[in-house]
C-alpha cells in the first residue's frame, strides 16, 4: 500500500514539473518569437492554476500599457510636426515686417529695439527648425543608405562650412592629425550628427573646440569642449529629449543631441558622453567600414 502511495505520489510531482516546464517553454517561445499569445494550461494543482491565471493578467496588462506607450509616442511626435510647422509660417511674417521696418526711416533708438528684436527672432527660428529636423527624422519612413564615407574629410567639410559661425562666437577648433577614418553610414545622416556637434559646442562651449576622428572598434567621431558648470551636467542625461543643463539660458531646445543618438542607432552605431573635470566629450561611434570595400567604391568612382 506504501509502495503504492509513493508510486502515485511520484507520478504526481512529475506531472507538476512536466506542467512548469510548460509553462517556461511558453514563456521563452513568447521572448524568442515576440508572440503575444496567453498560457494555455490545464492544471490539477490549484496553486499552479492561480499562477498560470496570475502570469496571463501581468502579460495582458504589459502589453496594455506597450499599445499604450505606442499611441502615446504616435501622438507626441504627431504634435511636435505640428507645432513645428503651425510656427513656421506666423514666424516667416514676423520676419518679413522686420525687414520692411528695416529698410525704412527708423530713429537710432528705434532701430537699435529692432536689432533686438530681429536677435530673438533668429533664435526662436533656430529653435523651430530644430522641432521641424527632429519631427521629420521621427516621423520619415525611409531606410539609411549604408555606404563608406570617409568620416576625416566629412568633419572637415562641415567645420569648414561652420567657420563664420565659431568666429562670430569666438570659438576656435583644432583637429587632431591621423590617419582617414572610414566607416560605414548615411552620407546624410552623418552630416546631420557632425552638424548638430557643432551646433551643441557653439551654444555650451566655454572655450575653444577639441575634434578628434579614429579608429578603434568602431569610427568615431569625437567633439571635446570645457563647460562652465560641469556639476550641473547629468552626462547620463545628455541625449535625452528636452534636456538641457543651463535652464537659465533658455535658447536650446536640449534635442539636438537626442538627434545624434537617434541617428546614429539608425546606422548601428553608439552616442556616448564623458564628462572629465570640466571637459565635455560627446562621442559617436559608427561601424568600421572594411577597406576592400573603399577600394570597390573608389574603382567605381575612377570608372564611371
Amino acid at each position: 500500500m506504501l509502495g503504492f502511495i509513493l508510486l502515485l505520489m511520484f507520478l504526481y510531482m512529475g506531472y507538476v514539473q512536466y506542467q512548469l516546464h510548460s509553462i517556461n517553454t511558453q514563456l521563452a517561445k513568447r521572448l524568442a518569437e515576440k508572440t503575444r499569445q496567453p498560457l494555455t494550461l490545464e492544471l490539477i494543482n490549484p496553486e499552479l492554476n492561480r499562477l498560470a491565471a496570475n502570469i496571463n493578467n501581468s502579460l495582458k496588462a504589459e502589453e496594455t500599457l506597450r499599445l499604450n506607450g505606442i499611441r502615446e509616442e504616435k501622438q507626441f511626435k504627431e504634435l511636435i510636426a505640428n507645432i513645428s510647422h503651425d510656427l513656421r509660417t506666423p514666424l516667416t511674417a514676423i520676419k518679413g515686417y522686420q525687414q520692411l521696418m528695416e529698410n525704412g526711416d527708423l530713429a537710432d533708438e528705434q532701430r537699435r529695439k529692432l536689432n533686438i528684436a530681429q536677435k530673438h527672432v533668429g533664435e526662436l527660428g533656430s529653435l523651430i527648425e530644430h522641432f521641424y529636423e527632429y519631427s521629420y527624422l521621427l516621423n520619415r519612413e525611409f531606410k539609411p543608405i549604408i555606404e563608406p564615407l570617409n568620416l576625416t574629410q566629412l568633419v572637415a567639410e562641415c567645420l569648414a562650412s561652420a567657420v563664420a559661425v565659431l568666429e562670430a562666437n569666438n570659438l576656435s577648433v583644432s583637429i587632431e592629425e591621423a590617419p582617414a577614418v572610414y566607416a560605414l553610414g548615411d552620407k546624410e545622416m552623418t552630416t546631420r550628427i557632425i552638424q548638430n556637434l557643432i551646433r551643441n559646442c557653439i551654444a555650451h562651449s566655454n572655450g575653444n573646440i577639441k575634434v578628434e576622428i579614429r579608429a578603434k572598434d568602431y569610427g568615431v567621431i569625437a567633439f571635446q569642449n570645457p563647460v562652465k558648470t560641469p556639476g550641473e551636467i547629468e552626462v547620463s542625461r545628455v541625449f535625452d529629449r528636452f534636456y538641457t543643463a543651463d535652464k537659465a539660458r533658455g535658447k536650446t531646445t536640449g534635442i539636438g543631441l537626442s538627434i545624434v543618438k537617434h541617428l546614429a542607432e539608425e546606422m548601428r552605431g553608439h552616442a556616448k558622453a564623458v564628462l572629465q573635470d570640466n571637459l565635455l566629450e560627446i562621442r559617436v561611434e559608427l561601424p568600421l567600414c572594411d577597406k576592400s570595400k573603399i577600394i570597390k567604391k573608389n574603382m567605381g568612382s575612377i570608372s564611371g
